[in-house]
């Protein structure tokens, strides 16, 4: 329970990163930050919260109280927004793209999905946001060492950066749709 993550907002409530139940436990204690309840967007500071915060992801026990494990937590003196840019790796190349194929739209599961180089390395093509998508197998053999103007093939989209707030991807919002609340509009994923 303690290692799952909690949504962190600056003070001006825009999604900055995430963090542990546990650092967001300490960082109410220290008075830092206020849990938000998700339903009512009321902040509580530690006692308010021990008393009356709600419990949809159940409750840690102490030997004299409980405490609802918070959702989203609030810096009560952090306005900044970091520019983490997100790490290009193949995992963030996959929930970028969707676990889909560039290619030809299908989502073959993690074992079937490959990295594809739109330029091949080859001819020159980096391993960058912007030349890398995710492929099943079978198109990326299918397209080998060409374009995919040569393979006749065509992208689905074209590569970008993603841009997720505070290094949220897609999938995390999926796994916890109360964050959507809190998510610019035009953030990947969120409603």
């Amino acid at each position: 329970m303690l290692d799952r993550k909690t949504l962190v907002l600056n003070r001006s409530w825009r999604p900055i990163t995430t963090t542990s139940v546990r650092r967001a436990i300490v960082l109410m204690a220290r008075g830092v930050a206020g849990a938000v309840n998700p339903g009512t967007f009321e902040v509580a500071e530690w006692e308010t919260w021990i008393e009356r915060g709600p419990r949809p992801l159940g409750s840690l026990r102490a030997q004299d109280f409980e405490f609802p494990v918070p959702e989203v937590i609030v810096l009560t003196q952090y306005n900044g927004f970091p520019a983490v840019p997100v790490s290009f790796t193949r995992r963030n190349v996959y929930r970028r793209d969707g676990y889909e194929c560039m290619y030809c739209g299908k989502a073959p599961g993690l074992a079937d999905l490959t990295i594809d180089h739109v330029t091949p390395r080859s001819r020159g093509g980096g391993t960058h946001w912007l030349n890398c998508v995710a492929a099943c197998m079978r198109c990326n053999a299918r397209k080998a060492d060409r374009s995919p103007t040569q393979a006749g093939m065509a992208l689905r989209k074209a590569p970008a950066a993603p841009r997720w707030p505070g290094g949220l991807d897609p999938h995390s919002l999926e796994e916890r749709p109360v964050w959507h609340r809190f998510m610019p509009a035009n953030t990947p994923g969120a409603r």
